[in-house]
């Protein structure tokens, strides 16, 4: 299916379950990438939809599922030529997205954590947690 372009109104979708283990992200980031480059997106969106999509899954795998290789994590994309939409669900706990400390605050610069939370943020049009944590929605449009 990555051959074929999105259109408007016929968007590309992929929907996975991925293992709890490192390095999983790439069964969505390599086909999401191939359909970005069909669909003629900037050089800059496809690196920013790439770098939010891997941290996400990186972060729900981590930290959502912590490695247990009995939890999955379901990822769903949309792709067309106008809009991205990325969804990742966990088997975690969740957590609180107004939690996380900023990692651009003086006393942070140095520690770990809170990165990827920022980088989602700054890359994608719309990102949304639902109630529990456990779950994120990225959103990019094209400007």
């Amino acid at each position: 299916m990555a051959d074929n372009p999105a259109s408007a109104s016929d968007p590309w979708r992929l929907v996975v379950e991925l293992p709890s283990e490192r390095g999983s992200n790439r069964l969505v980031t390599d086909p999401l990438l191939a359909q970005l480059g069909g669909c003629g997106w900037p050089e800059a969106d496809v690196f920013a939809i790439h770098l939010a999509v891997e941290e996400a899954i990186t972060n729900a795998i981590v930290h959502g599922n912590m490695l247990d290789p009995d939890k999955k994590v379901r990822v769903s994309c949309e792709v067309s030529p106008d809009r991205v939409l990325v969804s990742i669900v966990d088997e975690g706990s969740g957590f609180d997205p107004a939690s996380v400390p900023d990692c651009t605050a003086d006393d942070r610069l140095e520690a770990p954590g809170g990165r990827g939370v920022m980088l989602m943020r700054s890359f994608m049009t719309r990102i949304a947690y639902n109630a529990k944590g456990n779950a994120v929605e990225l959103e990019k449009r094209r400007a």
